[in-house]
């Protein structure tokens, strides 16, 4: 029986140990790349929009914007399918316009939400607004990540980086 060959209880388990802390460190970390990497899809899905928005409103809007980002997919092709069905990369999408008249010219907004805002789902820490000066607008308050910008409160906020 001295020549058994093999790995004995005790070395199991310290391999297991050491694999579970491993995995304690790792998974916060790909938890909040994650977050990361939907913030930036969400940062950059509101250029595509700003663009497709002002592409709009010269070709097709006479001056007008799309008051609906589905408005801006569809058989216009503007933005991609899936960022006109308003959810992207764990971030919910709305926008809206308001039309020209004699005294104001026509304005539009959007904003990106993430869809899970607490908890190991969480898919972002932050909302984002853009509007006609397309100057991205980023908002962090945990209150406020589960409602859209409207057109007032992108005027508002603070542009990213300030």
């Amino acid at each position: 029986m001295k020549n058994q060959k093999g790995f004995s209880l005790i070395e199991l388990l310290i391999v297991v140990v050491i694999i579970g802390i491993i995995a304690a460190i790792a998974i916060p970390n790909l938890l909040a790349a994650r977050r990361s990497a939907n913030e930036g899809s969400a940062v950059s899905s509101l250029r595509t929009i700003h663009g497709a928005q002002m592409t709009y409103a010269s070709t097709y809007g006479n001056g007008s914007y799309a008051a609906a980002i589905s408005t801006l997919g569809g058989s216009i092709n503007l933005v991609d399918s899936v960022l006109a069905s308003g959810t992207k990369s764990g971030y919910n999408f709305v926008g809206g316009a308001t039309a020209a008249s004699t005294t104001v010219p026509a304005v539009f907004f959007a904003s990106a939400n993430p869809t899970t805002t607490s908890g190991v789902t969480q898919t972002g820490s932050r909302r984002f607004g853009v509007a006609t000066d397309g100057v991205l607008k980023a908002d962090s308050t945990a209150a406020s990540l589960g409602t859209a910008y409207d057109q007032t409160t992108v005027a508002a906020a603070s542009p990213m980086g300030n």
